[in-house]
C-alpha cells in the first residue's frame, strides 16, 4: 500500500553519485504547414501522425494510447512527445557532458528538417506562437489534454494560452544527497528570472509587439496559482524531501489511468486518494505509477522528480538551445561554483525574489535589481558557468570544451541583448513592424 514514506523513498532514488551527475533536456518546438503557415493538425495529410509514421521508418517506435493512437515515440531513452496543440518535444535521454546532448540535439532537428521536406512543414523554436490565437489550434488526441482543457479556465485567464500557444526548453539535473538537493533547489529557483531573461524569446502575440519580453511567462503566470510559479516553502529551514511531497499531496489532481484510460479526477486531493477516500474512485487507492503521473502536472518553476527540472526558459532558436543546459550544468556541477553563485543569492530576500518572478518576462536582461540591473547578475554568472565547464574539462574530439556552447550567450550580453531583443530590433528596423520574416529567419 502506498504511503507517505514509500513517496519520500521514490524522491531519494533519484540521489546520484558524482561520478553519474547527467543532463537531460527537453526542447519543444511549433509545427506549422510552410505554406499556409499553419498549424500541423493530427490526422490531415502530411499532419502529425504522417509525420510520427516517417520518424518511424527512421526508427523510432510508436507509443500507444487506447491501443490504437499512437500519440508519441521512443528511440531507446529519447521520447518525442505530442504536447497538446501539436507542439514536438524531444525528451532526451540523460546524458555524460554537453557536447552529447548538443549532438542529439542536432540529430534529432536534422531529421525533422529531413522529414519537413516531404511533409512541406516548418519548425518555429519561439516561446509563443507570434501571430495564431486559440482557435487557430487543434487539441491532439490524447485524453489528458481534453480533462486539462475542460479544467484550464476553471482557475486561470491563461491556461489553454499556455496548452496551446507555448513552447519552451527545460534542462534536468541530478542531486547527490538530500542536502545537495536543497542547494540546488534553491539556486535554480532563486535564478529562475535569470533564465527567463536570458532566453527571453516571445514578445509577439497576433502579430504586433507586446510589453513582455517573455510572453509566455506571464501565461504560466494566469495558468493555476495552485500548481505554478515559486514555491515559497523551498526557503524554508525544514525544506527537504518529505516537504515537497506535502506540497505534491495537496495540489489538487488532473487525472488517473486505469485500463488504458483516463479518468478525469480534477480538483481530488491526492492524499484522499491515497487513503481510499474518493467518491469518484470509492475502491480504489493511488499507486506509485499515480503518484509519478500526478507529478508531471505539477508546473512550478522548478520541479522535483528524480531530478530537478528548470522549466522558466522560452523555446529558442537551434544556435541558442545547447547553451541552455550548459549554462546551468556548469553553475550546478561545479562544487566551487556552486558555492559561489550560492553567496551571490544568500542575501536575496523572498520579495527579491518574486519581484524578479514578476518583472523579468517584463524587462528582460534591463529588470531593475539591486543598484544594477539583471543583466549584471547575467554577466557575473556567465563568468562562473565558463569556469564550471571548464573545470569539467570535457573536450570533444575538436578540442574544445563545454565552454563552446556559450558563446552565443556571451555575445548577447555583451550587446546587452536576449532573442527577444535581437527579434525586437528587427521587426522596429530591418522588418517594418511586421513579423512577416520570422517565418522565414527564425525556423530550424
Amino acid at each position: 500500500m502506498l504511503n507517505k514514506k514509500k513517496l519520500i523513498e521514490y524522491f531519494e532514488k533519484g540521489i546520484k553519485n558524482t561520478s553519474k551527475l547527467k543532463v537531460g533536456t527537453e526542447h519543444e518546438k511549433f509545427i506549422l504547414n510552410k505554406t499556409s503557415l499553419k498549424p500541423l493538425i493530427y490526422d490531415e495529410k502530411d499532419g502529425i501522425l504522417d509525420v510520427f509514421k516517417s520518424l518511424i521508418d527512421l526508427g523510432w517506435k510508436p507509443i500507444y494510447e487506447e491501443g490504437e493512437k499512437i500519440v508519441g515515440l521512443k528511440y531507446g531513452q529519447q521520447n518525442i512527445s505530442l504536447e497538446p496543440a501539436g507542439q514536438f518535444e524531444l525528451s532526451g535521454q540523460p546524458l555524460d557532458n554537453i557536447h552529447q546532448t548538443c549532438d542529439e540535439i542536432t540529430s534529432h532537428l536534422n531529421q525533422m528538417k529531413k522529414i519537413s521536406l516531404k511533409h512541406n512543414f516548418i519548425l518555429l523554436g519561439m516561446g509563443v506562437e507570434p501571430s495564431k490565437n486559440l482557435k487557430d489550434f487543434s487539441l491532439m488526441p490524447k485524453e489528458r489534454y481534453n480533462i486539462m482543457s475542460n479544467y484550464m479556465p476553471k482557475v486561470g485567464m491563461n491556461g489553454l494560452d499556455m496548452m496551446k500557444r507555448t513552447c519552451s526548453t527545460q534542462v534536468n539535473l541530478d542531486f547527490l544527497s538530500e542536502k545537495d538537493m536543497i542547494k540546488k533547489f534553491r539556486v535554480l529557483l532563486s535564478l529562475e528570472s535569470l533564465g527567463t531573461s536570458i532566453f527571453a524569446n516571445s514578445p509577439f502575440d497576433n502579430e504586433t509587439l507586446q510589453s513582455y519580453k517573455s510572453l509566455r511567462s506571464l501565461y504560466w503566470m494566469n495558468t493555476d496559482n495552485q500548481r505554478t510559479g515559486i514555491l515559497p516553502f523551498v526557503f524554508n529551514d525544514n525544506f527537504n524531501f518529505e516537504t515537497y511531497v506535502d506540497y505534491a499531496l495537496d495540489v489538487p489532481m488532473y487525472f488517473i489511468k486505469r485500463n488504458q484510460k483516463y479518468i478525469d479526477m480534477t480538483g481530488c486531493s491526492f492524499r484522499k486518494f491515497m487513503e481510499g477516500k474518493l467518491d469518484k474512485v470509492p475502491n480504489d487507492k493511488a499507486t506509485l505509477d499515480d503518484w509519478q503521473n500526478h507529478l508531471t502536472t505539477l508546473f512550478p518553476q522548478v520541479r522535483l522528480k528524480q531530478y530537478l527540472e528548470l522549466r522558466s526558459m522560452d523555446a529558442c532558436s537551434w544556435n541558442e538551445i545547447c547553451g541552455q543546459p550548459a549554462f546551468w550544468t556548469g553553475i550546478l556541477y561545479d562544487n566551487d561554483c556552486l558555492d559561489e553563485v550560492n553567496n551571490i543569492i544568500k542575501d536575496w530576500t523572498l520579495e527579491d525574489k518574486f519581484f524578479l518572478y514578476k518583472n523579468a518576462p517584463i524587462y528582460g536582461l534591463d529588470t531593475p535589481f539591486k543598484k544594477g540591473k539583471l543583466i549584471d547578475i547575467a554577466r557575473l554568472l556567465l563568468k562562473i558557468s565558463q569556469t564550471g565547464l571548464k573545470n569539467r574539462n570535457f573536450v570533444s574530439k575538436g578540442g574544445y570544451d563545454e565552454r563552446h556552447y556559450l558563446k552565443n550567450i556571451e555575445i548577447n550580453l555583451e550587446n546587452n541583448l536576449s532573442p527577444a531583443d535581437k527579434l525586437i530590433n528587427k521587426y522596429n528596423q530591418d522588418w517594418g513592424k511586421s513579423i512577416k520574416n520570422i517565418y522565414k529567419e527564425n525556423i530550424f
